[in-house]
């Protein structure tokens, strides 16, 4: 969340930064400094009410020290006594008011991000590779992965509905290599550290990564709303050191972690859904990093790097676009989208979104370190899928498809595969 400070000291620019991003954000700092001028009039007033309270209680024990008659100060004591706990609850309903504002309003942008509407302005920052030439018929991942029998649709949503994907036989084994292969280089090439986190995640931490409140229609919730199935591994790699003051030789934190992901996609009617290019479940490499502020942004250029890595190593053409400020999620400062070249959907596909939060995620879940100065002060947040599947699986299948029907492992897989070709 936003330092409410900043809010209180530069609200026109907290305005102006947020009104890049569209919508009416902006109206909700003056919302959040009336509650704020509320608190903070009621903690004014808490102050000088315990200090009369202290001074009266002086008064009554210096008078029964000397015999003398204290009803009328007792008296005034428990009045005192009964306005404090009023203002009490006061401050507390502001207190639990401001946070809940405080929630809803987005991270400002980054001075450097490009302004515009929506995703028709994001700037393609590099591309890497070319476009595929591929002879004859090109089919898309869903006619090769039936005629080849990677995955069954039909059956997956006998047994969980719509949305959902069952890899069989060779696509099982590609799934898992493809996820093998990216742990194998971020630890091994890329110095992060591998973590196998549990798949369900307190409320708590769905807040600390701003998936909640916003965007709960879309996370599958249990136990009344305390608990949820992860939807990326981002929620507790990031949260692993939640409510931890980290010493300065710590950071940089680097963390990766496969995990299965679950979104509703609620209101996803219109949007892709054929074949498994928008689903319920799937699989993810999640890149996390903790750092301090002066480092992040040159933290957040190398994970970007990392990621990218992934694509090179598989030969998969795929451009680097920035996000615009209208387009940028929730938590961000400042986002870059890897998107690879899908032959058979004529369209390039988002396998990473990698972002730096700066201290927005930080703040929510109190996370700090201490810097040379023997300061505390938040750390910054950054993650990117390194990278996301089943898209993954989509382009790498359609690329490497074959004129005999049988799909080509790129070499670098082909150690975590088995095999140099899929028929």
């Amino acid at each position: 969340m936003l330092d409410i400070r900043l809010i209180r000291e530069q609200p026109d620019f907290v305005k102006s930064r947020i009104a890049t991003r569209g919508g009416d954000d902006a109206a909700k700092i003056d919302e959040v400094l009336r509650v704020d001028a509320t608190r903070r009039k009621a903690e004014t007033a808490l102050q000088q009410l315990n200090g009369d309270r202290k001074r009266l209680s002086k008064e009554i024990g210096g008078k029964r020290a000397r015999g003398e008659a204290s009803d009328e100060l007792e008296t005034r004591v428990r009045e005192v006594g009964d306005q404090i706990s009023l203002l009490n609850e006061q401050t507390s309903a502001a207190d639990e008011e401001q946070k809940r504002l405080l929630l809803q309003i987005p991270n400002l942008p980054h001075a450097n991000a490009p302004v515009g509407k929506d995703a028709s302005e994001n700037p393609v920052v590099r591309s890497w590779g070319e476009k595929p030439a591929l002879s004859g018929t090109v089919l898309d991942h869903l006619a090769l992965g039936t005629q080849l029998k990677l995955f069954d649709l039909e059956r997956a949503a006998k047994l969980s509905g719509s949305g959902f994907i069952c890899f069989t036989g060779a696509g099982a084994r590609l799934e898992r290599a493809l996820i093998n292969f990216m742990l194998d280089l971020h630890t091994r090439e890329h110095g992060y550290l591998e973590i196998s986190p549990p798949f369900l995640v307190r409320r708590e931490c769905m807040i600390g990564t701003t998936q909640l409140p916003k965007f709960e229609e879309d996370m599958y919730g249990l136990e009344n709303g305390e608990l949820f199935l992860a939807p990326t591994a981002e929620v507790p790699v990031t949260n692993f050191h939640r409510e931890e003051i980290l010493g300065p030789a710590e950071l940089p934190k680097k963390f990766v972690a496969y995990t299965p992901c679950f979104r509703r996609e609620a209101g996803s009617a219109g949007r892709e859904t054929r074949g498994i290019i928008r689903v319920h479940q799937f699989d993810k490499v999640e890149l996390v990093k903790i750092t301090a502020p002066e480092n992040s942004y040159a933290e957040h250029e190398s994970l970007t790097a990392n990621a990218e890595r992934v694509l090179q190593l598989l030969g998969l053409h795929y451009r680097v676009i920035e996000l615009c400020t209208g387009d940028l999620g929730f938590g961000g400062a400042k986002t870059y989208d890897i998107e690879v070249w899908s032959p058979g959907q004529n369209a390039y596909l988002e396998v990473s979104s990698c972002t730096n939060f700066e201290e927005f995620q930080a703040r929510r879940m109190n996370l700090r370190f201490k810097d040379a100065d023997g300061k505390n002060r938040f750390c910054h947040t950054l993650n990117g899928s390194g990278l996301a599947l089943p898209r993954l699986f989509a382009a790498l299948i359609e690329t490497y498809q074959q004129p005999d029907g049988s799909v080509r492992i790129p070499e670098k897989l082909q150690p975590h595969f088995g095999a140099a070709e899929i028929r």
